[in-house]
């Protein structure tokens, strides 16, 4: 079976609807969202109710610091940031900031777990940007496979026989052997604002059959989700970010 993974949506229909296709077309027939559904984009509503659908059709939503922001401000977001939730807070009924408000902070299913942030402390909202950030991330899941968001870029870590980790950028398209001897933390990249200067959406799709995961960046009209974003009011360096993957 293959699962998608998919994290850091950030409101960004565009860029969501594309890699749902490409992971259909892929094969995957389930799918896992790791948070921050909302903020920074401008169509939250969208983009959440096609997570309702999902959850109600099997799939892993998991709770993000942005999309736990729309309950509960947080004092540690820049301006633009505030701007974006106080602005989706509004746009949303009240059934979806629910359902955002119950979201679960992690998943675990066999020997795979599932967080936005870090497997230690998911609360704390803390980043796996580092080897040893990898490691107490592993450490605390417990499990062979981790995978999450939160970092806007993709890495794969991977446990050294010493037991530290190791880093290794992926080449999109090319499968990983993740063997379930060690243990792996996969970060999966954003879907609707990656920072690594390509604006090209990121997910990553693991086969559970043979233990391989791909990482994909694919190419959107991510100047029409810049327009939105405009069009909405919301600080035009968000609509920058999209526009140059910044």
């Amino acid at each position: 079976m293959i699962l998608a993974l998919l994290s850091d949506i950030h409101g960004n229909l565009e860029a969501l609807n594309a890699c749902l296709k490409h992971a259909r077309n892929a094969g995957a027939k389930r799918f896992a969202f790791l948070g921050d559904l909302v903020g920074y984009g401008a169509d939250p509503a969208a983009v959440v109710e096609i997570m309702m659908h999902q959850a109600a059709e099997g799939a892993i939503v998991l709770r993000g610091n942005h999309d736990d922001a729309v309950a509960n401000p947080a004092s540690y977001m820049n301006d633009s940031a505030k701007d974006a939730i106080d602005w989706a807070r509004q746009a949303l009924s009240e059934k979806e900031r629910v359902f955002l408000a119950r979201l679960p902070l992690i998943a675990k299913e066999d020997s795979a777990f599932f967080v936005h942030a870090s497997a230690n402390a998911p609360e704390r909202w803390n980043y796996v940007d580092s080897p040893a950030a990898a490691r107490t991330c592993a450490e605390a899941s417990g499990c062979p496979y981790t995978f999450c968001g939160h970092v806007h870029h993709q890495m794969l870590y991977f446990q050294r026989r010493e037991g530290a980790m190791s880093a290794f950028r992926p080449v999109p398209g090319s499968a990983i052997p993740m063997r379930g001897h060690r243990r792996w933390v996969a970060v999966v990249g954003s879907v609707g604002q990656p920072r690594d200067r390509t604006p090209a959406a990121a997910y990553a799709l693991f086969d559970l059959s043979r233990g391989e995961i791909t990482f994909h960046r694919v190419p959107y009209d991510q100047l029409a989700a810049a327009q939105k974003i405009r069009a909405a009011g919301l600080p035009a360096s968000l609509a920058r970010r999209v526009e140059l993957g910044i």
